[in-house]
Formats: C-alpha cells, structure tokens, sequence
C-alpha cells in the first residue's frame, strides 16, 4: 500500500505521497462565453456552433454542438470565443457542475467557462473525471438569489488533484474500461424503463378508447385521433362533460400550493426548491375531483393534464375544470393523458403561445362511454399502472445506486485512494 498525505482539503482527503493538489488555474485557461442579441436574426442559425448548459445536460462525456448555431455576425457582435476540440466546458450556472468535453470547435454562452490547457501537465480526461464528481462541492461556491452562479475566479482557485501525468493516463485508461461498462449496464436498464412506460401508455390508450371487453361490437367514432369505439359510447362536445371552476382565494391562510407536473398534481416542495409565490393575486382555490389543465405552451409543457386529489392553491396559469353526471374525472384524467402525450390537440392551438382557450376546449368532441363503465376502465388503469409503476420505480433507484457506484468509483481512483491494478 502506497505511502498517503493529508490533501488539505476536506472534500479530497487523503491523496498519494507523490501528488500535488493545485488550483485549476495553474493548468487552464479559463474563457467565459457570451450571448448575442436573441432578437436580432442575422445572428442566428449560421455555422458556429454555440452551446448552452442545456446542451450537455446528459451523462455523455462530449458535447459536439447546441440547439441553435450563430453566424459570424453573431459571433463578432459578442464576446464568445472559439474552444479548441478536446477542451472542457463546465456548467457554471442553471446547473452548476455539469462538464463535458468538446468534439468539435465551438463557443458557449454565459453559462458556461471553457478550460482550454496550457501546461502540458494534465489530461483534459483526467480532469474530466475529476470534476464530474464535484458537482455538490462546485454549487457550495455559487452565489446569486435568482440562481446560483460560481464566478470565473472562484472556480479558478479551487484546487483539486494532480497526479503525475504518467499516473494520469494509467487512471484514465481504468476509468474509461470500467465506466463503459457501468454506462453499458445503464443504457440496458433506461431501455427496459422507456419500454414499460411505452407498454403503459399503450394500455392507457387501448382501455380509453376501446373499452375491457375485446368481443365488444365497434363503430366509427368520427375522430381520426381515436379511430373506432364500442357502439354503445357516444361522441359529444368536451362544454357537456365538464365546466371551468375558478374561486380566487382572497387572502394566504397557510394552505399548501399545488403545481401541475409529470407525477400528477403535487405539493410544491419549498425545500426542494421550489419558490413560495411573491404575490397571491388570483391564486385559485383546487378541489379534490377537478381536472386540472395547462391550456398555454401545450407544445412545450410536460404535462397538461392532473387530477387534484387534495384541496390547495394553483397558480392562475392553469385551469380547473369541474365534471357532470357524465363524466368521470379518473377516467377523463387518463384520457387527456393519452391525448397529451402525443399532443394530440395540438393543431387545435393557432397562436404563438399554442394555447386553448376555455370555447376552444368545451368544442372538442370526445368520447363518452357510460359513466358506470367510465369508473370500471379509471379503476382497470389504477391498478395495471401502479403495478408498472412500483417495477419502473425499482429500476430508477437501480439506475440511483449505480450512479452512486460511479462516482464513488471515480473517486477513489482520481483521489489516488486507490491504485490501477498492474494488470488492468
């Protein structure tokens, strides 16, 4: 076992007699990234490629290019600058801590600082791996209200390991083998998870629109989007099932706010961070059985569809819309689902924001089966997707534990705690 020293820092501990910690400064060149005009259009959609921290939002190790490009205009109108392929970039914002390496030249915006290397003493790999398990540590150094942000010479200044650079290149080389096989064994489990979410959806839309009974006799529904039904369920306009229900709150009695989201209507979590609203002008009383519908930015929105299952506030960005006699709320709650996964009405949405309005809903024709056979499919669906449900849910907290493997792996080598074997 190799002789070890004290690091002086609490969050790299121990690390090998022979190794230094030094500041990133010391080996990079730090180059901030900027943003050109957004309104100005021949700034845009060129040749340069230009990220944000929204590019490299994955766990790939390179980033080759963004979403959007810049012209040269647009690149001469700002302060970006190209990075070398090979550099790093770093995520110094919105999150802070997400890195990546280069592919291709390409500049950044803002949110990002590219680490181009100047000393010929470190591998852009090794430093890689260094700082994709720091990400936790890098946020401690942010500041801001509106966001965290970690300042160019703040990063610059922290210190991190530096093994010789032969040592560098034997660690990289371990590192590379071992996580493309954790990457593999990950890749395989996110595949078995989009699978059941698709065999999911897939029940959700057979049980809404054709019913439990396969021997049942069929009919034309007039709805392209939904093909045949039983002929014993009608067709009618969306106005007949269900009303808009708006009760402004007059004054914050304490009471828990709701948001719309992929896991249905929740509590916001304050301590998750979410934000307690400034102002609540308009906030809207929930009542347990309403729908609860995002009718704005249908195209963008996750989710435009919840059940509230618990009373509490919303924002007046969404509408709550309450049920008749003929119409089921768990059962209608699964059929707009179905629609909004594959944002069905969104044709339906003319204007910039891809909005409905409350008419534009109401006169959308949907499919009413009888309400008794409404409950038997909402309760058919209740149990077949809890049951897919708790198996995805396993399998995201396999996919927890072995990133938490990972990383540990990663540190324990780039920390110099643990040796390459001979042989690897």
């Amino acid at each position: 076992m190799r002789e070890m020293k004290d690091s002086g820092i609490s969050w790299i501990n121990e690390i090998p007699r022979n190794w230094n910690v030094e500041p990133i400064k010391y080996s990079y060149r730090l180059i901030a990234g900027a943003t050109p005009e957004s309104t100005n259009v021949d700034f845009w959609d060129g040749d340069i490629k230009w990220i944000t921290p929204a590019d490299f939002k994955t766990k790939d190790v390179f980033v080759s290019g963004g979403s959007r490009n810049l012209t040269i205009e647009g690149y001469k109108s700002c302060s970006t600058s190209m990075l070398p392929i090979g550099s790093i970039v770093f995520s110094k914002r919105a999150p802070i801590g997400t890195v990546a390496i280069t592919a291709d030249k390409l500049c950044t915006n803002q949110g990002c600082l590219g680490l181009v290397e100047k000393s010929g003493r470190v591998l852009n790999k090794f430093y890689f791996y260094v700082i994709s398990i720091y990400g936790e540590v890098f946020n401690l150094y942010g500041s801001g209200t509106t966001f965290k942000e970690i300042s160019a010479n703040t990063f610059a200044n922290i210190k991190l390991p530096m093994p010789p650079i032969q040592e560098q290149k034997s660690i990289v080389g371990f590192l590379d083998a071992k996580c493309a096989e954790i990457d593999a064994l990950t890749a395989d489990i996110q595949t078995q998870i989009d699978i059941l979410e698709q065999y999911k959806q897939s029940i959700i839309t057979e049980a809404v629109t054709k019913g439990l009974n396969p021997d049942v006799e069929m009919k034309d529904s007039g709805l392209k989007w939904i093909g045949k039904i039983p002929s014993s369920w009608n067709v009618m306009p969306n106005k007949y099932l269900m009303k808009k229900k708006k009760v402004i709150c007059p004054v914050y009695n304490g009471e828990d706010i709701l948001s719309l989201t992929m896991k249905g209507v929740i509590v916001r979590d304050l301590d998750a961070g979410g934000k307690m609203p400034t102002s609540f002008d308009g906030y809207q009383r929930l009542e347990p059985g309403n729908l609860l519908m995002c009718l704005f930015d249908i195209d963008v929105t996750p989710r435009c569809i919840g059940l509230i299952k618990q009373a509490g506030l919303s924002s007046p960005a969404y509408s709550q819309f309450e049920l008749n006699g003929m119409g089921n709320a768990e059962y209608y709650c699964y059929y707009y689902t179905m629609l909004d996964n594959d944002k069905t009405l969104l044709h339906l949405a003319k204007n910039l924001r891809h909005s409905l309005t409350e008419d534009q809903l109401g006169a959308i024709s949907v499919i009413v089966p009888p309400v008794q056979e409404q409950k038997i499919i909402a309760d058919f669906l209740d149990a077949k997707c809890e049951e897919i449900d708790k198996v995805i849910a396993a399998k995201i907290e396999q996919l927890a534990i072995i990133d938490e493997y990972k990383k540990s792996l990663i540190y324990e080598y780039v920390t110099g705690k643990k040796e390459v074997p001979e042989n690897a």
